[in-house]
Formats: structure tokens, C-alpha cells, sequence
């Protein structure tokens, strides 16, 4: 678990991360994002207890980052922006090394090391040199060893970064089945359809403080309204808006299709669909229009820019 309480870090005059609060429990990935200077990277090296917080609290896997330092670290999986790999050493002995680290007994420690390079692709490469790696190859192995002490906590800093798309789908998958074994994760990332499919929950940051906090689910519907769906039928939709004005709100009408918004689509979509065979009205298709974190984001962080308090949406994740 993770847990924040105010946590604040001035750097002199400069507040670079401003009374943030978050509870992330076990199993749940959190996405933290927030433009470039947001505070992000500033949180994460307080959790990992590299920055001392200047007020607040908080505490990794049950300890405190400040009084606790060696004990969050031990739990503590990161993978930063900057890898900080030994390019003249070979990928297998650079895993030995950080294993002794963490103490790590030397048959779990090899075996577990050359479990995770197959898992993610870098089996053919244990015995070459880190600085004959491509872009990818860094990244991969920097999350092997981020995962190599098993820890319960796992803070990712753009995990599929320099990525081909079917590296990336390793990690994704990796992730995925890294939420299933109870490990608590934030992600920081850019990459919205990434965060989108990852993360239970989302947090988005600027000028040091947290503006939105919640499910997809929930910031879209405060942010972006209700539900859009489009109903499309057989034939034209000749008079079939106006069937449906006292149920729905129709926003637009195309030849075949309509689309309208609706609070409790559950309740009101079979209604829909009733009233249209009465009138004998054919049914194609009725789905939700895909809303994005892309159309979320800009819409928090614009708000956020001019000032408006309608983009902020802040609870603490239960």
C-alpha cells in the first residue's frame, strides 16, 4: 500500500509538490499524470525515500519514508526515467550485482534473474554486454531489475518508453499480471491510451498538486457528462428523434443513426429499443460512443491553466 498525507517538497522559494494526498491499495495500479514540471518524478523519489519530504507523510508498504529509508527501499521496485545502466558490464552479471544488493541468496538470485529476461524477451541476450542493447533492450532490462527482489510496491516511471509495440504489449501483460499478485503500482506516464488501459485509477498533477483523482469511469462523466450513445437502425431515422425526445436528450441525427445522452443508460437504453420495435423501427446496433483519457486530461489541465475550478475533481482512492 501506498500512502500519502500532505506531502510537500519545496526546493528553496519553489513548491515543486504541493499537500499531496493519495491512498493506493494492493492490487490497484495508479496512473499519475501531469504535464512535464508537474511534480511527478519529485513525488515518486519521495516515496522511494531518495528526497526527504519537507512536510507531510507517507508511508511504502507499512513504512515511513522518512524515519524508514531502508526498509521502503527493500520493498520499493522502481524504474526510472534515467536507467543508470552499466553499459560495460553483461546483462546477467548486472543482475547478479543488484541482487547481492538486496540480498538476494545466490540460487533464487541467478534463477530468478534468468526467469524474467525470458519473460520479457531478453533470453538470447543474458551474456551481452548492456552497451550492445538497443533502446528497448534498456528499458526491459531496467524493469527486470526494478522486479528482480519481488517487491511489493512498484513504481514505474514510463515503462514501455523507446518500446516496439509488441515489447510494449510484454510489459502491458507483465503489469497486468503484476495487479493480479496484490502489488500496489504507479505508472507516470504520457502515453493516455497506455495509462487508460492500465490503471484503476487516475491522478492527474499540476504545479505540484493533485486538480483530479478518480476512476476513468467517474472523471469522464464529471468532466465530459453523461454517457454518449449512438443508436443506428434500418433504413433512416426519419421521426425518430422526436420519438425519443421524452427519454433522451438527442445530440445529433445523421441518415441512418442518432446519437443522445443519457445519466442512466442501464435503465433507459431498453426503453429505447421497446418503443422503437413498437413503432416497428429496425435495430442495428445501440452502443456507447468510446470516450478518452486523452479528452479528460486536456479538459482537467486546461481547466487547471485558466484557473477554472470546474476541472477539479478530487477524492482519495478507497
Amino acid at each position: 500500500m501506498i500512502e500519502t498525507e500532505g506531502l510537500t517538497k519545496d526546493f528553496g522559494d519553489f513548491r515543486a509538490v504541493d499537500g499531496l494526498t493519495i491512498k493506493v491499495e494492493p492490487g490497484t495500479v495508479l496512473a499519475l499524470l501531469g504535464p512535464n514540471g508537474a511534480g511527478k518524478t519529485t513525488t515518486v523519489r519521495m516515496l522511494t525515500s531518495i528526497l526527504r519530504p519537507t512536510a507531510g507523510r507517507a508511508t511504502v508498504a507499512g513504512y515511513d519514508v522518512t524515519t524508514q529509508p531502508v526498509e521502503v527501499r527493500a520493498h520499493v521496485g522502481v524504474l526510472t526515467e534515467h536507467h543508470g545502466l552499466y553499459l560495460r558490464m553483461r546483462a546477467l552479471d548486472y543482475l547478479d550485482f543488484f541482487g547481492r544488493i538486496y540480498h538476494i541468496p545466490d540460487e533464487l538470485r541467478r534463477r530468478r534473474a534468468v526467469e524474467l529476461m525470458h519473460r520479457f524477451g531478453l533470453g538470447d541476450s543474458v551474456n551481452r554486454r548492456l552497451g550492445e542493447y538497443s533502446k528497448g533492450m534498456r528499458q526491459k532490462l531496467a524493469l527486470v531489475r526494478a522486479l528482480l527482489h519481488d517487491p511489493p510496491v512498484l513504481l514505474l516511471d514510463e515503462p514501455t518508453s523507446a518500446m516496439d509495440p509488441g515489447s510494449a504489449r510484454q510489459v502491458r501483460d507483465a503489469i497486468q499480471e503484476l495487479r493480479r499478485d496484490e502489488r500496489t503500482i504507479i505508472i507516470t506516464t504520457h502515453n493516455l491510451v497506455e495509462a487508460q488501459e492500465l490503471s484503476d485509477e487516475i491522478a492527474i498533477i499540476s504545479h505540484g498538486r493533485i486538480i483530479a483523482h478518480g476512476t476513468f469511469r467517474e472523471l469522464s462523466e464529471r468532466l465530459l457528462g453523461p454517457p454518449l450513445m449512438e443508436l443506428r437502425v434500418r433504413g433512416q431515422v426519419n421521426g425518430v428523434a422526436q420519438e425519443l425526445s421524452d427519454l433522451v436528450e438527442v445530440v445529433s441525427e445523421d441518415t441512418d443513426r442518432i446519437r443522445y445522452v443519457t445519466v442512466e443508460p442501464e435503465r433507459v437504453n431498453p426503453l429505447v429499443i421497446r418503443r422503437l420495435i413498437g413503432l416497428g423501427v429496425d435495430v442495428v446496433t445501440l452502443s456507447e460512443v468510446p470516450q478518452s483519457l486523452e479528452d479528460v486530461y486536456l479538459r482537467v489541465v486546461e481547466g487547471d491553466e485558466k484557473g477554472e475550478v470546474a476541472g477539479e475533481f478530487e477524492r482519495e482512492v478507497a
